[in-house]
């Protein structure tokens, strides 16, 4: 029985120490060499948007990525309902990062995966980005959760699931959750959005939306102009 005892506190200390010597710098730029891989892509997908005061049928979506941060979501009549700011969130805009603090924050589970939990604190104040909190499986150099704080946009938080294109960093399935408050319906989406209603009223006080995004494809590396994104 006390060897039982002392393998289980070996055990549990060996975990601590590979914890505890996990460097975030370090970690951070493996993530990032794997990102890297992609310059671009094109991407087939479903868009699903959860907001209390629109009515959003489920739009097939095409999504263009090109390297650092340009990235626009488009529906088949040309254009899609997402949060302000979140086009502008992606991770390359957080692993791009030059001048940062990176703290080892601990470990979390998440969707049955093992995470260490990074937070990184920009140094430079002209940064659009004020903080962030990355939770990053280790073992295949991924993020699977990131909550980003901006100066423009407000608070986001980003999950995504991997599947067949995990060795080049791109998620299968991503879920974005924001603030609405003090959102506006942008222009021309009042009819695809709203059932025809001409009247539409955002409720008083902070209210969460969700978007969903299920990616189907991903030609990636193909190169897109930079005329899809103007």
């Amino acid at each position: 029985m006390l060897r039982l005892v002392w393998i289980s506190l070996f055990i549990l200390c060996s975990n601590w120490a590979i914890s505890a010597s996990i460097d975030p710098a370090t970690l951070l730029a493996g993530v990032k060499k794997k990102y890297d891989l992609v310059r671009d892509y094109t991407a087939s997908a479903q868009l699903k948007t959860n907001v209390l005061f629109i009515k959003a049928p489920l739009s097939q979506v095409t999504v263009y990525y090109k390297r650092p941060d340009q990235l626009k979501i488009k529906n088949q009549k040309g254009i899609s309902f997402v949060p302000k700011g979140t086009v502008n969130i992606n991770l390359n805009n957080v692993l791009g990062l030059r001048n940062f603090e990176a703290i080892a924050a601990g470990t979390a589970l998440i969707d049955g995966i093992n995470c260490e939990i990074i937070k990184i604190f920009p140094l430079n104040d002209e940064e659009d980005i004020t903080r962030a909190t990355l939770y990053v499986d280790p073992a295949r150099l991924l993020v699977v959760k990131s909550i980003i704080s901006t100066r423009e946009s407000g608070t986001y938080q980003i999950s995504m699931q991997y599947g067949a294109y995990a060795s080049w960093g791109l998620p299968d399935r991503v879920w974005v959750e924001f603030n609405t408050r003090e959102f506006k319906l942008p222009k021309g989406t009042t009819l695809d959005y709203n059932n025809g209603a001409t009247n539409v009223t955002t409720p008083k006080g902070p209210q969460k939306g969700k978007v969903e995004i299920l990616y189907r494809s991903y030609k990636i590396n193909q190169g897109v102009s930079d005329e899809i994104f103007r």
